[in-house]
């Protein structure tokens, strides 16, 4: 399956780690992800030199080639947001999951279409196990 995987770049990096897992669980499990860059700690220096217009088009091509999209959205993100409007509007499916405890936008957790699921988790495998569910 190809997944694009989306999460917060510019809006904060505090939860790396959890895209980490979710990318090299996803891989391991012998999906394709798009945008599995996204994970990896070093991606504000990649991103930071790329041309705007080239990143949203990439982006944009990565959603429509996409089987699924899963978004973690523990750090609030306007980027996060688009696509996953942006995904819904071509009836992707798309998986918002969150660390309990977090605020997360009421559009997000009040989103009723019948393409998105919306979990919190606690821990990793938490995390792990509810995605292999839902994708």
């Amino acid at each position: 399956m190809k997944i694009y995987f989306s999460c917060s770049i510019t809006g904060g990096r505090a939860d790396q780690r959890f895209y980490q897992c979710i990318v090299d669980h996803l891989t391991a499990r012998g999906h394709q992800v798009l945008t599995a860059h996204l994970s990896r700690s070093d991606v504000m220096q990649a991103e930071k030199l790329a041309n705007a217009e080239l990143v949203y088009q990439r982006d944009i091509d990565w959603i429509y080639q996409c089987d699924l999209l899963i978004a973690e959205v523990s750090t609030p993100s306007h980027g996060v947001g688009y696509e996953i409007a942006y995904a819904l509007n071509l009836e992707k499916p798309v998986i918002c999951c969150y660390r309990s405890g977090r605020k997360v936008s009421k559009m997000i957790l009040g989103n009723t279409h019948v393409k998105m699921t919306v979990f919190s988790y606690e821990q990793e495998d938490d995390l792990l196990n509810r995605i292999d569910f839902y994708s």
